[in-house]
């Protein structure tokens, strides 16, 4: 409908100065304004009589106002406005704190319609910062849900409600739904016009729902619908490279790893090697908990491309990963005769010149680096498969440019966040989903234990018993430096006051992010090789470092962090024979926080801890929506709105089933134009 193009200056009321006001909301046209959804609702229940008011309540009267407004400056900075007020059982007192203006505003000799919270105070009924407005019988004897926004300088409730109910009449029944009869009632969707009506302005709980019901399906529908279209493309139209392999070769690989592979990676191989052999595009996402052994995957993959004659490249998001990768592949490959090298920007000049000549004659076969090898001047021979480590930590743009190094080569995603697999459907609709479910057997649970600060003496003496054993550990903060702004103690900090206290006899190591490259890696290299007793630490060691001698895993300020990363931390440890502990200190002063702790004790389960991570600080927290190009939505609850979620899958896989069906294909046909730019940025960005 071409009138929701409209600005909305042209609104009654508007003009370009309120205009302005209502873009900073992103409140643009007619379309934005039918679109700002209220972010909570107040009901008014009907009027009250003075005499029946409760102090706390929210609450509306009829009443005249008595004598004249009074106006004080109790301090500097404050006006008081007060006005006293009347109906035929008492007396209520009108406040207004810096309104100043109140006092020219209303008569005696008329009724008015007053409304807000009750206060008692000084022995009277006062109601603060009221809304009034002239009493009028149709409007204000009735039983209101009114909708509250959220808000900009300049534009108040009344504004708002105003302007949203002046766009609805004007296209009020106008409104195509581009949802078929057919589909609102397989799946009990109310129509569009009434969605939006009822989402602003409800008449009762109930057309709330539905309205609310209709517009979160509506809005997970298009996004999903648009990835699924994507991946089906992928699947027809892009022509994949077909892997042929030397099937014997690949199963004595197999067999001669160092371990067995679980059920679960078994199972995910499989599906890695359809894809490389099916003719079309692979587009997989790996994920699977801390330790369940993701990288043998895509060695397996990386064999695969070798055999078959082409080359790959891993991408991780640190040197530190990148190196820990090529050493681990160089010690699978030890017995093959694939080249496998290693490009980060650590390296020397005249090393990285003789990598990139190497790798454009095709004298590499498997290149691990960082975000090193996109760069312009890398170039493959015959790239054929491409890997990335931690997508969550690389933009999509990142994974775009790594991809165009070939010609349509296949594309494999590691991830160690464990995202409920709902969540994963809706985040990588345009990825094929493989989760390795299973940890390697004789892998022992780390043992977690919660502690508060006062504790901490104790926790040390552990500590120094763990390296009495031979053992390491790893003590983690959450800043580098101190502030005063937020109350925990930094990396730096720490490491002073137990190097020269408590842990004075020990070798302590210490890594932060603001340290160079060089430094990082030298710290690393000690701890790894036991050269470093206690490494004190900031979350840079969060993702992927393996030293399997490490079994404790001390967390200071554990409140700071989200379940999700705590867990990522205590992946650090428990890679090797011997029991692994971690030790959470947090001062559990909130119920969130003692929730928090009280989870990561009970399961080790990355997927259990991240769905309640989800329901604990939604979606916008446990994403960082931005980093992961999902849009950010305007009124989807992802945490409640999962039940929904499952019933748009349903929808959209009927829909692309029955493609024949002309009612359909209009909204498929609908989708794709409407989404089309931001499909782009989804995968993309």
């Amino acid at each position: 409908m071409e009138a929701l193009k409209q600005s909305v200056q042209y609104v009654k009321g508007v003009g370009p100065k309120r205009a302005m006001r209502l873009n900073k909301l992103g409140i643009k046209t007619l379309q934005d304004v039918l679109y700002y959804f209220p972010r909570d609702y107040e009901t008014w229940q009907g009027i009250k009589k003075v005499r029946d008011a409760v102090s706390g309540e929210e609450a509306s009267f009829v009443v005249t106002f008595d004598g004249r407004a009074n106006n004080q400056k109790p301090r500097k900075g404050l006006t008081l406005t007060t006005w006293r007020c009347r109906d035929e059982t008492g007396y209520i007192w009108c406040v207004w704190f810096n309104q100043p203006y109140r006092a020219r505003l209303y008569s005696n000799a008329k009724t008015y319609f007053v409304r807000g919270k009750v206060v008692a105070k000084y022995g009277m009924l006062q109601l603060h910062n009221p809304i009034v407005e002239e009493y009028l019988p149709s409007v204000h004897d009735v039983h209101k849900i009114l909708p509250v926004y959220p808000l900009t300088e300049g534009i108040s409730q009344k504004d708002l409600r105003n302007i949203t109910a002046s766009v609805l009449k004007r296209v009020e029944g106008r409104l195509h739904d581009e949802f078929p009869a057919s589909v609102r009632k397989m799946f009990g969707l109310v129509e569009k016009n009434y969605a939006l009506r009822h989402i602003h302005f409800p008449q009762t709980v109930q057309s709330l729902k539905a309205a609310r019901r209709r517009l979160v399906f509506e809005e997970l529908f298009y996004i999903k619908m648009a990835l699924s279209v994507i991946r089906q493309k992928n699947h027809m139209e892009q022509r994949g490279l077909v892997f042929e392999w030397d099937q014997f070769r690949l199963d004595k690989f197999i067999y001669d790893l160092p371990f067995q592979l679980t059920n679960a990676q078994k199972r995910v191989v499989d599906e890695v090697l359809q894809d490389l052999k099916s003719g079309r595009v692979m587009n997989r996402l790996i994920q699977g908990d801390v330790g369940s052994g993701k990288t043998v995957i895509a060695a397996v993959g990386m064999y695969c491309a070798a055999l078959s004659g082409y080359q790959s490249a891993m991408m991780a998001p640190t040197e530190i990963l990148a190196r820990q990768h090529f050493n681990s592949l160089k010690g699978l490959f030890e017995n093959t005769d694939v080249k496998v090298e290693c490009l980060v920007g650590g390296l020397k000049n005249a090393e990285k010149e003789q990598i990139k000549a190497r790798l454009a004659s095709g004298d590499i076969d498997m290149l691990i680096g960082t975000h090193a090898v996109i760069q312009d001047e890398v170039i493959f021979k015959k790239l054929g498969l491409v890997v990335t480590d931690e997508q969550h930590r690389f933009g999509v743009r990142q994974r775009a440019a790594l991809k165009e190094k070939g010609q349509s080569p296949h594309m494999m995603v590691m991830s160690a966040t464990p995202i409920p697999r709902t969540l994963a459907l809706m985040l990588y609709g345009d990825l094929d989903v493989s989760i390795i479910d299973e940890l390697p057997p004789g892998r022992k649970p780390v043992k977690t234990y919660h502690v508060p600060p006062s504790m901490k003496s104790r926790v040390l003496d552990f500590v120094k018993r763990q390296v009495a054993e031979g053992r390491q550990a790893y003590m983690v903060c959450p800043l580098v430096e101190e502030s005063d702004a937020i109350d925990s103690q930094s990396a730096v900090e720490l490491f002073e006051s137990l190097r020269n206290g408590e842990l004075a006899n020990l070798r302590l190591g210490l890594l932060h992010g603001r340290m160079k490259p060089q430094e990082k890696e030298r710290t690393m290299e000690a701890f790894a090789a036991g050269q470093v007793d206690v490494l004190i630490s900031t979350t840079v060691i969060e993702v992927g470092v393996n030293v399997p001698n490490a079994t404790l895993m001390v967390i200071e300020n554990a409140e700071r962090f989200g379940l999700a990363q705590l867990h990522q931390l205590r992946g650090r440890v428990g890679r090797g024979e011997h029991q692994a502990y971690c030790i959470l200190i947090a001062d559990a002063k909130t119920r969130e926080v003692y929730e928090r702790m009280k989870i990561m004790t009970k399961t080790n389960d990355g997927f259990e801890i991240a769905e309640k991570d989800l329901k604990l600080r939604g979606p916008g927290d446990f994403l960082g929506v931005k980093q992961h190009g999902l849009p950010e939505f305007k009124i989807v609850n992802l945490v409640r709105d999962m039940e929904i979620l499952k019933e748009v899958d349903v929808a959209v896989n009927r829909i692309l089933q029955d493609m024949d069906n002309p009612a359909y294909k209009a909204l498929l046909e609908y989708t794709t134009d409407k989404f089309n730019k931001q499909l782009a940025e989804i995968t993309l960005n």
